[in-house]
């Protein structure tokens, strides 16, 4: 056996290790084109989590007028690191309506006072069932919305500040 031959698993291992360095480094984006972008808004038909939140608006008798829905859970650590960004965009008059996966109300309660409540609407997915009906994997995703009920982007994991702009202007000009 060539004295060079006994070092070829030693480079695959440190091959292997810069791949994964990389990968580590420069993660895939977080929007998602799934079938819904280009779609209307589906009517859950979602309970409200509790009588200070209605549930979310849907159906012929909806608000207009465009919004992020954010799935989100108290359980779900990172819902606590995206909520100062939703309470950002809040701040800068984007509506957002929310969907409380798998939750208690008194727990998501509790969260929205700890973590701040950006939300004009929230219903309460008890089973998953909204959240299979949007093609959702987990918690928190993000939907934007158009003034026309139509699904512009798709968001997968928390939103990040660099999201904002690309959000808002997803919104078109009836924000």
């Amino acid at each position: 056996m060539k004295r060079w031959t006994r070092y070829l698993p030693l480079a695959a291992l440190i091959l292997f290790v810069i791949a994964v360095d990389w990968r580590l480094s420069n993660p895939p984006s977080t929007v998602i084109e799934s079938r819904l972008v280009g779609q209307p808004f589906p009517a859950l038909g979602l309970p409200a989590v509790d009588a200070s939140h209605p549930t979310l608006a849907e159906g012929p008798g909806a608000p207009k007028g465009a919004r992020v829905v954010n799935l989100f859970a108290s359980w779900c650590l990172p819902c606590i690191g995206e909520a100062p960004v939703l309470m950002e965009l809040k701040r800068r008059g984007v509506t957002i309506d929310g969907i409380a996966v798998r939750d208690k109300p008194e727990r998501v309660a509790a969260f929205l006072k700890n973590h701040g409540d950006p939300f004009r609407f929230i219903g309460a997915d008890l089973n998953s069932g909204g959240q299979l009906q949007l093609g959702s994997s987990g918690v928190p995703e993000t939907f934007v919305v158009d003034g026309q009920g139509i699904i512009r982007r798709h968001y997968v994991g928390p939103i990040e500040r660099r999201d904002l702009d690309d959000i808002i202007a997803a919104m078109g000009p009836s924000r």
